[in-house]
């Protein structure tokens, strides 16, 4: 099914952009695991509209509701269900997309597969509103690998057509200070004169009608080595699978990614030395995975993000009934760029992958 991921963990999705509410289930996660819902409702808050000048003005709670799954604070074995009320919703600007679709939406072939009978408010099943769900299934995983030593941080890397370039995430040793910095910011960056040049340029492109992308970089630090599988179930074929249901994902590399392949194989490869009678690798070119299985080196990726297809400016569309050319102007409230709240789904996506590898490897939890 379209909406559902994971091999021992089941998460599946529902739920339209402007529907009564959105959500998930998550079925497959241990009984006992602690959930810290003060610590989730943050985790969601980071990902939440309406929290900044640089996104959409639409503002939601995003706050969970829970209900099943949970009962004193734990997992109890059975499949969590949540929801998420929409509460600020306005149908009435997306009425003309049934007929001119949006450039760089998917109006214009979900017409043609679903023979126009889906919801085009907000974009529907197809909008970025649910990667609310994935990051309450996300945050919760988060938490179980976090009881294992695991840490997932991310930022903004490069932002917009100058690529505004933020410090690089450690490759080889967790940085309490880096992930400190990045939470603390006016957007989720390391270097506070990187998150201000950023944010003038989500500013321009607002005030020009317009919109600008970027990449994320992702990286899991403590994992253990030998979790996940060569061929279709590595670690790198999880993770991008789950990364590719943010809308607006165009591209996931691993390590040194492409760029590795500019490279010789003696400066790729990443030597061997013993440090404390255990296996230690020199450098992190692979991004911590070789063969689809973990080396217990940080899990080190990137995701690119496109610039938001909803802008202002009046861009050339056709009229589907009238079988002619349209001029299209799009209304409604859209971010002028969804990287800096897409940062805390790329940690969310990463999580939900390594906790069913984990589990299914059958590796300790906690």
């Amino acid at each position: 099914m379209p909406s559902v991921f994971g091999n021992v963990l089941h998460l599946s999705v529902f739920g339209q952009s402007h529907s009564p509410a959105i959500g998930c289930s998550l079925d497959g996660i241990p009984a006992g695991i602690p959930v810290n819902v003060e610590e989730l409702n943050a985790f969601m808050a980071r990902r939440a509209p309406g929290r900044s000048d640089t996104a959409t003005t639409r503002k939601e709670g995003d706050v969970p509701e829970f209900i099943a799954g949970i009962t004193d604070g734990h997992t109890n074995g059975a499949p969590i269900a949540a929801i998420i009320r929409n509460t600020n919703t306005r149908s009435r600007d997306y009425d003309e997309l049934r007929r001119i679709p949006r450039p760089g939406h998917a109006d214009y072939p979900a017409r043609v597969k679903y023979g126009n009978a889906h919801d085009v408010a907000g974009g529907g099943h197809f909008s970025g509103r649910l990667t609310a769900p994935i990051c309450i299934a996300g945050g919760i995983c988060k938490q179980a690998l976090e009881h294992m030593g695991v840490h997932i941080v991310a930022h903004i890397a490069t932002l917009g057509p100058d690529g505004i370039a933020d410090e690089a995430l450690d490759p080889m040793v967790y940085r309490a200070e880096q992930q400190q910095a990045i939470l603390a910011g006016q957007l989720p960056c390391i270097s506070a004169d990187a998150a201000h040049a950023m944010r003038k340029a989500i500013l321009r492109a607002r005030d020009g009608l317009d919109s600008i992308g970027g990449i994320i970089e992702c990286v899991a630090y403590g994992m253990p080595v030998g979790v996940g599988d060569p061929m279709f179930d590595g670690i790198e074929n999880r993770i991008a699978q789950a990364a590719f249901a943010i809308p607006a994902v165009k591209g996931v590399e691993f390590g040194a990614g492409f760029a590795a392949a500019y490279l010789k194989g003696s400066e790729n490869n990443d030597a061997y030395r013993m440090f404390d009678g255990h296996v230690a690798p020199q450098t992190n070119h692979a991004g911590g995975i070789l063969g689809g299985i973990t080396n217990g080196m940080p899990i080190v990726w990137q995701m690119a993000v496109k610039p938001t297809p909803s802008i202002a400016q009046p861009q050339l569309s056709v009229d589907m009934d009238a079988g002619a050319d349209a001029d299209l102007s799009i209304h409604g409230r859209h971010d002028p760029c969804i990287v800096p709240r897409a940062v805390p789904v790329a940690e969310a996506v990463c999580a939900l992958a390594l906790y069913d590898a984990v589990l299914e490897d059958g590796l300790p939890r906690i």
